[in-house]
């Protein structure tokens, strides 16, 4: 886990035209999106749709990312951070526990930026699987060129997961996902880039990676 300072973002939305400011206190993120092995030796399960230890997981929901989450928080002997109960899709965050989650998408765009103002942290050949370089398939983690921060894949490869519903009078339990994918053309691999799907759905392009508070 990488230790992410306290700052402030903005966040914005192509689709309604708005931007916000969030301001962050510090915390940690993963230095690479879960991989199938962690996935794996946590929950016993490989859904991947490619195999490969050290491929990120893919083809997870949102709820089975909160899942993992609260049962690595067990394993480590955290306190679990999501209450929720068998496929509801209400969960609740407990931000007094210690345990892992899913970054907020503010800190997830100030974690990709790490300090960058540009729409990438580097030319995207060098950071980022996605269409263009790909080979129209998923890569293992860690293979370009990480962020000011420490952080890998951060663009490109997989979308990955985050804790915020995306506009709940619009699209309802709809969750944010956040840097692009190996499929993506180079325009949607980008710090600004919000998509969104609902929590029970699953693909090959899409994983996540944890957070922990500071």
């Amino acid at each position: 886990m990488i230790a992410i300072p306290p700052g402030r973002v903005t966040l914005s939305d192509r689709r309604t035209q708005r931007s916000w400011a969030v301001a962050l206190a510090a915390y940690r993120i993963s230095a690479v999106p879960v991989t199938q092995q962690l996935y794996a030796a946590v929950t016993g399960e490989w859904p991947s749709a490619a195999r490969g230890e050290r491929l990120p997981v893919e083809s997870v929901s949102w709820l089975d990312a909160v899942r993992f989450c609260n049962l690595l928080s067990e394993r480590d002997g955290l306190a679990p951070v999501y209450q929720l109960e068998a496929d509801a899709e209400d969960v609740e965050w407990d931000t007094g526990a210690g345990g892992y989650r899913l970054p907020t998408e503010a800190e997830w765009e100030h974690a990709c930026r790490a300090g960058s103002t540009g729409p990438r942290y580097g030319p995207i050949d060098q950071i980022a699987w996605y269409r263009g370089n790909s080979g129209e398939r998923v890569h293992e983690v860690g293979g370009k060129r990480p962020n000011a921060w420490g952080l890998y894949d951060m663009l490109g490869n997989v979308w990955e997961w985050c804790w915020d519903v995306y506009d709940a009078e619009v699209y309802g339990t709809y969750r944010v996902l956040r840097g692009g994918g190996w499929f993506d053309e180079h325009w949607s691999c980008r710090a600004s880039v919000r998509r969104r799907s609902h929590p029970t759905f699953r693909v090959d392009d899409v994983g996540f990676r944890l957070a922990t508070r500071a």
